[in-house]
């Protein structure tokens, strides 16, 4: 600079001064910015950067398992592949529209094919042109398979982009049929929609997480940390179900239903001590996993939701509060006015004619005319009140839904006496299955009316427990002494002489009660003469409760006694429960062969039957000593008669049944003048008395079956 004219450095000074200025001035902005950028938006720029790296997605939870009260899996989620498609990748680097549609039209061809789907249907939904579609839902491996080969380069020349696979949770019940309408179903979108699965499906489903992932430079999402699967489930149910009991229920039920032909039936299995459910069986059923091939009525719950007119199954109730309140006592005599009673114009009518009735005998014998005259003598507001404490006519508190809760007249409007009288057994009133359950357990258990424990536990997806069923006593219904006395009194419906002889197990006290009850009929508005409900309610062993079973059948067509028909179902159930939990008789077997019924022609032939003592004449008759103290003289079986021999008067040849179903046998038997006693159901494989031998017109013949191999 020191030799250059002093005017040109003068010059050139101002130029690198300019420059300089110029450049402080650019890194002052520069400075500016880095500043506003990091410091004064700086949180803004970052939770931009986070957005496009960062992706949150919201993960459905599986769907919790339920489990019988052994561990016993009743309903699990599985996973099971899904189609989709994403349209705008399918059509991404193609030209015009109509090289877009072409493609559209071939996809949609090819896909359909392979996944047996309607080519129209898949191309309305590509034509949509969303970035996410449902191609078809649930779909098998080997259609997986298919869909995987679409989309790869390598096995097809033209693959389809934008096809993906995804798992989706289906609902899977191993026990097909077993339990279907009290567990329910679940629809495609995962919610529970009927039984258990609609009551608990909050829990069941869980709840929804936000699981936070990285994505890399291809879009491919890397999940932050280790994420435990427990977590991402919904609650597991704990029921106090036993799969094993809940089996033999059902069985027994079915079997009940197609051996009488009736319109439905229902059973309930519990310990009285507890409340705890083992068993709650309804027929028909339906099998969840296949639930839309199912009709309506088949998924209804019995138990709960059906209601039906008790009839003499009340009995028991009614006498507790009777006996509670004073005005019974045990030793009391009931004239029965030896079968017919007239009350405001209605005359009511026993099946047995009695004249005088202890208490027990009244319920032994299921007198109507016992029943009224204790029921008025207790009086209308006691009458019901006592139904109340037992818990008629209000819900039972247990979880599911669509429970009814049975009508008792309103308190508003007192009963009329013919209207008190005929709700002391069991007309004009309506109870659930389960309700006669609850209420039988209150008598077991002496006297303490119970809530039902159906769901045991729900535990979380660490083992936590998050609600867990207890043991609550809702209100004593009668005193201990007088659920002890009433009980004693029911152990005479199953002994000689009662209504449910059939319902009798060989070395265990059995406390019961049957019920014949009339339908009304819906076009008349009167009793029908050929629709009943067949009842019977008990529990086993006396002594120490362990079980109380109620069963239902609905309009049977094959007889229609609650003794013969439900009690023999109430003794299957029973007897195989107590020998699956290893509870053991505890006095000698039931004397079933000598049980006798009055003014009934099958008492010849259970004397015909009875092995000989001693040598006696075939035509020998107990004399009208004998007759009177109620022995039986031994005899000899009835004779075989020939072909070609006149069966003796007042005899007819007993028809053989081998082979055929119960509705040719009733059939069959009923034109040769005999009463069917049947047993079993399937084909008849033996008959007592044989067939071809001699026995009296209208005795009973009891036939055996078992199901076709």
């Amino acid at each position: 600079m020191k030799n250059l004219d002093p005017r040109r450095a003068r010059w050139i000074r101002a130029r690198m001064g300019v420059l300089c200025g110029v450049m402080g001035l650019a890194l002052g902005g520069i400075v500016s910015s880095a500043w506003r950028v990091q410091v004064e938006d700086g949180a803004a720029w970052r939770d931009m950067a986070e957005k496009q790296r960062l992706r949150r997605l919201h993960i459905e939870p599986k769907r919790g398992t339920v489990y019988d009260r052994n561990g016993t899996p009743l309903a699990v989620s599985v996973e099971v592949p899904s189609v989709s498609a994403d349209v705008v990748e399918m059509l991404r680097a193609d030209g015009s529209h109509a090289e877009q549609d072409a493609k559209l039209h071939d996809a949609a061809d090819r896909i359909a094919r392979g996944l047996s789907l309607d080519a129209h249907e898949v191309y309305d939904k590509l034509a949509a042109r969303h970035r996410f579609v449902w191609i078809k839902r649930r779909i098998t491996s080997a259609e997986a398979d298919f869909v995987r080969d679409l989309s790869d380069a390598k096995k097809t020349q033209t693959p389809i982009r934008g096809l993906s696979i995804e798992g989706e949770g289906h609902r899977y019940y191993p026990g097909r049929e077993l339990a279907g309408p009290l567990l329910g179903f679940v629809a495609p979108d995962g919610q529970g929609k009927d039984g258990l699965e609609l009551a608990y499906d909050e829990d069941l489903r869980g709840k929804v997480e936000d699981v936070r992932g990285l994505r890399d430079r291809s879009g491919r999402l890397i999940f932050e940390g280790d994420s435990d699967e427990r977590a991402l489930q919904g609650d597991d149910v704990e029921l106090a179900i036993d799969e094993e009991i809940q089996h033999v229920a059902e069985r027994e039920i079915d079997a009940a239903m197609h051996t009488y032909e009736t319109k439905a039936g229902s059973v309930v299995v519990m310990d009285p001590s507890t409340g705890e459910i083992l068993a709650l069986a309804s027929v028909p059923g339906y099998n969840p996993n296949d639930y839309t091939d199912s009709a309506t009525e088949s998924r209804r719950d019995r138990v709960v939701s059906d209601t039906f007119e008790p009839g003499s199954v009340m009995k028991p109730f009614m006498m507790a509060g009777a006996l509670a309140a004073g005005t019974l006592k045990p030793t009391d005599t009931i004239n029965c006015e030896h079968g017919v009673y007239q009350i405001g114009g209605v005359t009511i009518h026993d099946t047995h004619i009695n004249d005088t009735l202890t208490p027990t005998q009244v319920l032994a014998k299921s007198s109507n005319i016992g029943a009224l005259k204790i029921g008025l003598a207790l009086g209308e507001p006691a009458l019901y009140a006592a139904y109340r404490r037992f818990g008629f006519g209000e819900p039972t508190a247990i979880s599911l839904p669509g429970e009814a809760t049975g009508v008792l007249r309103p308190k508003g409007r007192p009963w009329y006496d013919p209207e008190t009288a005929s709700a002391s057994f069991g007309q004009g009133i309506s109870v659930t299955t389960l309700q006669l359950a609850l209420a039988m357990s209150a008598i077991a258990n002496g006297g303490k009316l119970l809530d039902p424990i159906l769901v045991k536990r729900v535990t979380g997806g660490h083992g936590e427990t998050i609600h867990e069923g207890v043991t609550n006593v809702r209100r004593e219904a009668v005193p201990p002494g007088v659920a002890r006395a009433v009980a004693e009194m029911l152990t005479a419906v199953t002994e000689e002489g009662g209504t449910a002889v059939e319902a009798a197990i060989a070395g265990f006290r059995v406390a019961g009660k049957t019920s014949t009850a009339q339908k009304v009929d819906p076009t008349t508005g009167k009793y029908s003469t050929d629709k009943f409900t067949a009842v019977f309610t008990g529990f086993v062993p006396v002594e120490h409760p362990r079980l109380v079973v109620a069963v239902v059948l609905d309009e049977p067509m094959i007889g229609h006694y609650g003794g013969d028909l439900a009690g023999p179902v109430f003794r299957r159930v029973a007897e195989a429960s107590l020998r699956y939990l290893g509870v053991t008789p505890t006095s000698g077997p039931a004397k079933l062969a000598n049980v006798r019924r009055e003014s009934d022609p099958a008492d010849a032939m259970l004397t015909a039957m009875k092995p000989a003592a001693s040598a006696t004449p075939a035509s020998a008759t107990p004399s009208p000593a004998s007759a009177a103290s109620g022995s039986v003289p031994p005899a000899t079986p009835a004779p075989i008669l020939a072909a070609s021999a006149t069966p003796p008067p007042g005899t007819a040849r007993v028809p053989d049944a081998t082979g055929m179903p119960a509705h040719d046998v009733v059939a069959a038997l009923g034109k040769a003048g005999f009463v069917a006693q049947i047993e079993g159901w399937g084909r008849a494989v033996r008959q007592s008395p044989a067939p071809g031998s001699a026995a009296p017109k209208g005795s009973a013949v009891r036939v055996v079956f078992e199901p076709s191999s």
